[in-house]
């Protein structure tokens, strides 16, 4: 399946279309309802872009990198081959968001954040696929393991658990330092003074393959005092007091039970 069409023009499908060739795969268009984006990831891709369902180019695989809301209605106007593979990279989708009467059906999820202009080495993202049948599941997982190096059978109930623990792991923990930067910048300083922590905080929780293990702050320890200080730093702030305290005492809980 080397000759592929990405729908979208989002940051998932600028992904796709920075990935696809490097790995030797040709992408012949970029249909997109968005011109100026189209335009742009067509570029990238080296291929053309069209706006017009009617005018879409044939491919052995149809990359549907759109949000995970808009799978049915991008795809309700197409008319495509019957031979090709339709696959969505929704994480949260089911199979069936691709609607029937495209009988080749197939996920194609990618675990790992998307930003525009960040070039990500595709190699390490974990790929989770499901296909419509024995045959496209094998088709779809072959293709997956040309881009990455990490591939994995994933039915949606599946890969419902996966993506939100990715929210878990990226969207919460992008939040926190969200929050943590306005905290310093309250005392005149710069997020980037954050940015050591939170680096070695990264390495150290992957590369001891259990987060819970190297846990360290006020809330493991059970300082009360610091922790109780902390509070009344916030007391005009009762959001964040109180996202302190439930993740304090979350933080106390899980450590506690594994001493």
């Amino acid at each position: 399946m080397n000759g592929v069409v990405i729908i979208g023009s989002g940051n998932v499908a600028e992904a796709f279309a920075r990935a696809l060739p490097e790995h030797g795969i040709e992408v012949r268009q970029v249909f997109a309802r968005n011109r100026v984006r189209g335009n742009a990831v067509a570029e990238i891709a080296g291929c053309g872009h069209t706006d017009d369902p009617s005018r879409i180019a044939d491919a052995d695989i149809y990359i549907v990198a759109v949000s995970d809301s808009a799978v049915e209605t991008v795809l309700a106007p197409l008319t495509l081959p019957a031979s090709a593979v339709v696959a969505h990279t929704a994480g949260s989708r089911p199979l069936d968001a691709i609607p029937c009467r495209f009988a080749r059906r197939a996920v194609l999820y990618p675990l790992q954040t998307f930003t525009a202009g960040r070039d990500v080495d595709f190699s390490h993202i974990p790929f989770f696929v499901e296909g419509s049948s024995a045959v496209v599941a094998e088709q779809i997982k072959s293709f997956a393991r040309v881009l990455s190096d990490t591939v994995f059978e994933a039915d949606s109930d599946r890969r419902a658990i996966v993506h939100m623990a990715g929210v878990f792991a990226n969207n919460f923990v992008n939040h926190m330092y969200a929050l943590g930067g306005g905290i310093v910048e309250s005392a005149g300083l710069p997020f980037s003074t954050l940015a050591p922590l939170i680096l070695e905080t990264a390495y150290k929780a992957v590369d001891s393959g259990d987060p819970l293990s190297v846990q360290t702050g006020p809330a493991v320890r059970n300082d009360f005092k610091t922790r109780m200080r902390h509070l009344e730093m916030l007391a005009d702030k009762a959001q964040l007091k109180s996202i302190y305290s439930m993740i304090s005492q979350n933080i106390w809980e899980k450590t506690s039970r594994k001493k």
